[in-house]
């Protein structure tokens, strides 16, 4: 009778151990594919910053020209007409701009997506019987 109590100790102990290894390796894949979603929205952010920036400079440079062209071409006959129509221009273009921008920002996907949806199927899997 002892040695039976014995196994049974042993096989609770033995039972509570594969569960808390378990359980760690669960944690430990959870953590990792957080961080996982941590790099790929850290990476996405500063590629589309770097994107930003250059693509900025470049259509703000170019504009400048294109203003510029357009007065100096228009300087003997129409210049306050050329100017206020250009200035009117690239203030819709702003406006129309800045509101795709933010439409985009809020178009994008969460953060740590995947993470909470594998949490939730673990969740799942625990809660049924």
């Amino acid at each position: 009778m002892a040695e039976e109590t014995k196994h049974a100790s042993e096989g609770l102990l033995t039972s509570l151990k594969n569960m808390t290894a378990t359980l760690i390796a669960i944690v430990h894949t959870r953590l990792e594919l957080l961080s996982t979603d941590l790099e790929e929205g850290r990476e996405r952010l500063i590629s589309l910053l770097v994107m930003t920036f250059i693509a900025l400079f470049c259509l703000c440079f170019g504009v400048v020209l294109l203003a510029i062209l357009v007065v100096v071409a228009f300087w003997d006959t129409h210049r306050l007409l050329v100017l206020c129509t250009m200035t009117g221009l690239f203030l819709v273009a702003g406006a129309v701009l800045s509101s795709l921008a933010i439409r985009a920002l809020k178009a994008m996907p969460r953060m740590f997506e995947a993470s909470l949806g594998e949490l939730s199927k673990d969740y799942q899997q625990i809660d049924s019987p």
